[in-house]
Parts: structure tokens; sequence; C-alpha cells
């Protein structure tokens, strides 16, 4: 009889154990793919994932795992249950944005076009 609860409770341990190495996986949002952010986040499908991804090359780098909240589709709440397993690294800068009020640069020309008479 008490081998048989020694036996349950190492099974018990052993299942208590490998299901905290699943909980270590760890995923960098800055460069994962889509099927990669869909396996690794918990309430992230295949559609949330593209839409980071697609969030990340509009707006650059993600700085803190806070802004994934300008994901359409990802909460607060998802940000929550993920936070151990989500890393913020090194990854693209963001694209250059005219800033509001500054003129953009035009092209110069470097020969003068003949203009035509009307």
């Amino acid at each position: 009889m008490n081998k048989f609860f020694a036996l349950v409770k190492t099974f018990a341990l052993s299942a208590l154990l490998a299901t905290s190495a699943f909980a270590a996986e760890k995923v960098n949002i800055n460069t994962a793919d889509a099927a990669t952010l869909d396996r690794v986040l918990i309430g992230v499908g295949p559609s949330k994932a593209e839409a980071i991804v697609v969030y990340r090359k509009q707006n650059g780098a993600f700085r803190t795992a806070d802004q994934l909240t300008g994901v359409k589709g990802i909460g607060l709440a998802t940000i929550e249950k993920n936070r151990d397993r989500i890393v913020v690294g090194g990854g693209a800068a963001a694209p250059e944005k005219a800033a509001p009020g500054k003129a953009v640069a035009k092209p110069v020309a470097t020969k003068a076009s003949p203009s035509k008479a009307r």
C-alpha cells in the first residue's frame, strides 16, 4: 500500500514538474514568427499571432509587453496570462514617420525641365 502511494506521489510530482517546464517556454515578441507566437502564448491563436507580426512590421519593435494592447484583440488580461512567457528583446526599429506639422522633404530636380507654353 505504501508503495502505491509513493508511486502516485512520484507520478503527481513528475506531472507538476512537466507542466512547469512547459510554462517556462518564452517567446521574443519582436523576433518570433506567427506560428511561434500562436504556440507559446495562451489565448493567442493564429489570427492574433499574425496581427502581432503585422503590427510589429508597421510600428516597429515593442519596447514593453504592455504595448501589445495596441494590437487588435490583445488586451491586458491576455498580457497578464502570458507575462512570464513574453520576452521583449531587440527587433527592427520603428519605421520613420513624419512628425505632425513638419514638412516632408521633396526630391530636388537636377535638371531644369522645359516648361510648355499653353
